[in-house]
């Protein structure tokens, strides 16, 4: 009698389907936001999720904006570059990063950061595209609408 045998399939990079996801991200939590934009970027919420495939979905993200943090995050989370010259590391606040030229720059450095480092972590992160208003050029993709503030009030305990 032969054994039940279980085999993981791994999907090919060229059968992969790759959907469009709309965010908008007006009131939003920035990490919490974050790690589902992640994912999604990832392709962990599918069941064909393969490691070393880029088998994530688009995702297009509005209002960043008008994304917020929790506590006093806004006044002292500090964000560090250094300019490559001895003592030249430079330090900004999140406030002023969204009340500055880039407001945007906040999630997609918050997303970035949940993303594995490398070629395959690049290739994903081309697949996030961020607004900092309502109007975007990718209407024709008919991104559907993924409701971010519905799954964190779903994931939380006693909800």
């Amino acid at each position: 009698m032969k054994a039940l045998l279980k085999t993981t399939k791994s999907v090919k990079p060229a059968e992969v389907e790759k959907k469009w996801h709309l965010v908008d991200a007006e009131g939003l939590v920035v990490g919490r936001a974050a790690t589902i934009i992640a994912n999604v970027l990832r392709g962990k919420h599918k069941t064909s999720f393969t490691p070393h495939v880029d088998c994530g979905d688009n995702v297009v993200v509005i209002n960043a904006d008008k994304i917020r943090f929790t506590g006093k995050k806004l006044g002292q989370k500090v964000y560090y570059k250094h300019t490559g010259y001895a003592g030249g590391i430079k330090e900004i606040t999140a406030a002023k990063v969204l009340e500055g030229r880039f407001p945007e720059r906040v999630l997609e450095k918050a997303v970035e950061r949940m993303i594995p480092r490398g070629p395959l972590g690049r290739q994903q992160m081309r697949n996030l595209r961020i607004f900092a208003g309502t109007e975007h050029p990718h209407a024709a993709q008919n991104p559907e609408v993924l409701d971010i503030a519905s799954m964190n009030r779903k994931n939380k305990v006693g909800a």
